[in-house]
C-alpha cells in the first residue's frame, strides 16, 4: 500500500473514532429547589412539634449535600447530625431508613460493611425524595422516637403534587 492510502485509511479511522464522542450528550435531570427544601423542612418540624415533639430535619440534595438544615426550638443538640445522617441514608440507598435499619438488624452483610461508611446510618426517620423513579433527594428529622419518619411524609405530601 502507498503512503497516502495508509494516511487517509489513518484518518479515517480518527474520524471514525470521534464520531461517537461527538454525538454523546449531556445528563439532564431536575433537581429540589431551595423553596421546596425549606416546605419539607417546615414542615416536617411542625408535624412533629405537633405531637409534642422538638426535632431537627434536614434535605440533602441529589449528591448528598445539604440544602437545608433547621433545628426546632429545644431540638437535642444531636438530632441535626442525626437528621443529616438519615437524609444521606436514603438518599443513598433509595430507601427509607426505616426498610434500611431492618435489614440491618436481621444481619445483612452488605448493610453491616455500608453502616461502616461516613456519614451513613442505620435509625429510622430518613425518606427519599422521588420524582417518578428518579431519586433526587433524601429528607430525614430526628428528636421523636418513633414519629420521625410520619414527620418527614407529612413534609413530602406537603409538596408531593410539585414531584410530578
Amino acid at each position: 500500500m502507498s503512503r497516502i492510502l495508509l494516511l487517509r485509511l489513518a484518518v479515517v479511522g480518527t474520524v471514525s473514532a470521534a464520531v461517537p464522542l461527538a454525538q454523546a450528550q449531556l445528563l439532564t435531570h431536575r433537581d429540589l429547589s431551595y423553596a421546596m427544601a425549606k416546605t419539607i423542612a417546615e414542615t416536617a418540624i411542625d408535624s412533629c412539634g405537633a405531637k409534642g415533639y422538638a426535632v431537627s430535619a434536614v434535605v440533602v440534595d441529589r449528591d448528598g449535600e445539604v440544602i437545608v438544615a433547621l433545628r426546632a426550638d429545644n431540638a437535642g443538640p444531636h438530632t441535626m447530625e442525626n437528621a443529616r445522617r438519615k437524609a444521606y441514608t436514603a438518599r443513598s440507598f433509595r430507601t427509607s431508613t426505616a426498610d434500611y435499619a431492618k435489614r440491618y438488624a436481621e444481619g445483612n452483610p452488605v448493610v453491616h460493611q455500608q453502616v461502616t461508611l461516613p456519614n451513613v446510618i442505620a435509625i429510622p426517620g430518613g425518606l427519599p425524595v422521588k420524582l417518578g423513579d428518579d431519586v433526587i433527594a433524601g429528607v430525614g428529622a430526628s428528636g421523636s422516637p418513633g414519629v420521625d419518619e410520619p414527620c418527614v411524609q407529612a413534609g413530602l405530601d406537603k409538596v408531593a403534587d410539585q414531584l410530578k
